[in-house]
């Protein structure tokens, strides 16, 4: 019966997340961190990595809206990006602190507004020694038939930056310590 179950719940989740459930096109990130695993997802578990970029990087993120939610799975989050012509937005649809996982499905703007059909960012933050750990940036995506030939892909860079504002944060306020 168990089996059962699990084989139900495997099949809802998998029509649910219809394409992510296929094969994806990935652009990963790694950066090593010199503070504990668990810091730095005290800072990415919830809205803090998005709050202390757009506060790092105002000549690039002109606001972070929160949309619905507390920063936990539902939460939906607009950045608007400098000028202020064009955003991107995400729902939080798993977050995992037992494996510090966080996994946002895009929902417009980013590769969407330019012929992707799915956009799904993971962020593992994976722990090496008690102090130190790899921030893991990842972004799943899947172009529309029609846009194949254009080769649209999401922009990772703004998820490197962050690691790398973070890696300053928490290093910094180590040695601040």
């Amino acid at each position: 019966m168990l089996k059962q179950v699990s084989l139900i719940c495997f099949l809802i989740f998998s029509c649910y997340m219809g394409i992510e459930s296929k094969d994806l096109k990935h652009l990963t990130n790694e950066l090593e961190v010199n503070a504990a695993a668990s810091r730095v997802w005290e800072l990415y578990r919830h809205l803090g990595i998005s709050m202390l970029t757009a506060r790092e990087l105002k000549t690039v993120i002109q606001s972070v809206q929160v949309l619905k939610g507390d920063g936990g799975v539902g939460t939906i989050l607009k950045l608007t990006f400098v000028p202020g012509n064009s955003s991107y937005t995400e729902r939080f649809i798993k977050i995992d602190d037992e494996k510090k996982v966080k996994v946002a499905k895009g929902l417009e703007g980013g590769c969407l507004a330019i012929g992707c059909s799915v956009q799904i960012v993971r962020l593992d933050i994976i722990e090496k020694t008690s102090d130190s750990c790899i921030i893991r940036s990842d972004i799943g995506y899947a172009v529309k038939e029609e846009f194949e030939a254009n080769d649209p892909k999401p922009n990772i860079q703004i998820l490197a930056a962050a690691a790398q504002i973070t890696k300053t944060f928490l290093e910094s306020s180590k040695n601040d310590a």
